[in-house]
């Protein structure tokens, strides 16, 4: 269809146009003006959520913004914040309430939610852009019934807001004193344990005992590389056999004086006996006398090596002695590193108990203390006021519309039954009809007649 054929169209039908568009306006003018005017009251509301948390001090993640936002969106369109506004308002105890609910629903189900129901049907949750406030409008037929809602669900958002966050810190609160009772038990038995067994095995100071002993041990091990040392020298020397080899006996100073004497005595024995004879009275004195030397040298000697062997059972009883009081002193120090061990264990068990139920504890303390917030994160920007001016019907915006809803389905309504009724308007309508091509067109027969001869007029009425 060309733009010739469709102004021609409006132009054949333009009392069906005009009729529908007139009767349009005025259908959609007089309803505007019949419905009953509502007011919309709306509420402005901010989410902190980029402030850190007074408790914890940890500030939320700007990548959660959006869905903090939307989180928050959705409780304030929650049945629960509805709940909580009517019982804020007191619809629920209202005769015309009740009233209204048994006429709709026969007295079945709970009136408070077919209240918070009809609620959330006249309420529009819209955040601003690119920002944490959130406008709350109520529409209603009454201002101050619609300015009323819009402060309730404000109230009641922070409310559940502040339930939403008490409400899990009562209960992890509860948690944590349980827990908390529980790892005091298993601190006060690790404890105990520690202490019975302290107690049981006498110590006090374990380190320091264990020090000492350690100090014995290797001060007897010492002693007894020193008394086998000297054991050993002494089994030498009694295992020669000869005393005077004896080192003891050569090195005894009476042993070497009597062997001087006798030395002496033999060498003037022999020059008595080549100058005097063997039968010489002097001669004999010098023979008593040396024989005399000998038998003291040789009980001396004896008594040296003697003495010898007396040392080496002793060194060897003192050998004996220290290698008992050695084993003795190392099982002494082994049951010790046991002691230390085992100590060492019990006061881990009692470390480990004392810091799970210092965690418990502050966990307890911090959400104890949640558990008493009562102020949230929500803060009422701008109260609602009494709407001065109904906010529906928009009778210029509804009489805007129904003119160009009129246009169109005057338009439509024209188009409409010309179809239905076709007529040829233009040579266009007729070479779609015909389905043939057009040779020449006759706009209209006086300019025709205008423009022919006239001598071709009167030959042709003759």
């Amino acid at each position: 269809m060309s733009f010739q054929q469709f102004l021609l169209i409006l132009k054949a039908r333009w009392l069906v146009i005009a009729a529908v568009f007139v009767l349009t306006v005025a259908s959609i003018t007089t309803i505007s003006l019949l419905m009953p005017k509502q007011f919309s009251a709306t509420s402005t509301v901010v989410v902190d959520i980029k402030a850190p948390d007074l408790l914890t001090g940890l500030a939320t993640n700007s990548m959660m913004n959006n869905s903090v936002m939307a989180t928050q969106l959705d409780i304030l369109r929650s049945p629960r914040v509805a709940k909580e506004v009517v019982r804020t308002l007191r619809l629920d105890e209202s005769p015309e309430s009740v009233a209204r609910w048994r006429e709709a629903t026969d007295g079945k189900g709970v009136l408070i939610d077919w209240l918070a129901a009809s609620l959330q049907r006249n309420l529009e949750v819209l955040p601003s852009r690119e920002s944490n406030v959130i406008n709350v409008t109520f529409t209603a037929a009454s201002p101050e019934f619609a300015a009323a809602v819009a402060n309730a669900y404000a109230q009641a958002y922070a409310k559940v807001n502040v339930s939403l966050r008490v409400g899990p810190a009562r209960q992890y609160s509860e948690f944590f004193e349980q827990q908390g009772e529980a790892a005091r038990a298993r601190l006060e038995k690790a404890q105990r344990e520690l202490s019975e067994y302290q107690k049981a095995n006498g110590i006090t100071s374990l380190d320091d005992r264990l020090d000492v002993e350690t100090t014995k041990l290797n001060e007897l091990s010492a002693q007894l590389t020193a008394v086998q040392s000297i054991s050993a020298e002494s089994r030498s020397k009694r295992a020669s056999g000869r005393q005077d080899v004896l080192m003891d006996v050569m090195q005894n100073p009476l042993v070497q004086s009597l062997k001087a004497d006798v030395a002496r005595t033999e060498a003037k024995l022999s020059e008595a006996a080549s100058r005097y004879g063997s039968a010489h009275p002097a001669v004999g004195s010098l023979e008593a006398e040396l024989a005399t030397l000998r038998v003291k040298l040789d009980t001396e000697m004896r008594r040296v090596s003697a003495s010898v062997s007396t040392s080496d059972d002793i060194n060897r009883q003192r050998e004996a002695q220290i290698q008992g009081a050695l084993a003795a002193q190392k099982t002494r120090v082994l049951q010790l590193n046991r002691d230390r061990d085992q100590l060492n264990v019990l006061k881990r068990n009692v470390d480990s108990a004392q810091r799970a139920y210092d965690v418990i504890l502050a966990r307890a303390d911090q959400t104890s203390i949640e558990a008493q917030v009562n102020q949230a994160n929500v803060v009422v920007l701008n109260p609602a006021s009494v709407p001065a001016a109904p906010s529906k019907p928009r009778v210029l915006m509804n009489i805007l519309v129904s003119v160009f809803l009129g246009v169109v389905l005057g338009a439509g309504a024209g188009f409409l039954i010309e179809l239905l009724n076709r007529r040829v308007r233009c040579a266009d309508d007729l070479s779609d009809v015909l389905d043939m091509p057009m040779l020449g067109q006759v706009t209209s027969a006086a300019q025709l007649i205008q423009n022919v001869p006239q001598n071709q007029l009167k030959l042709a009425a003759s």
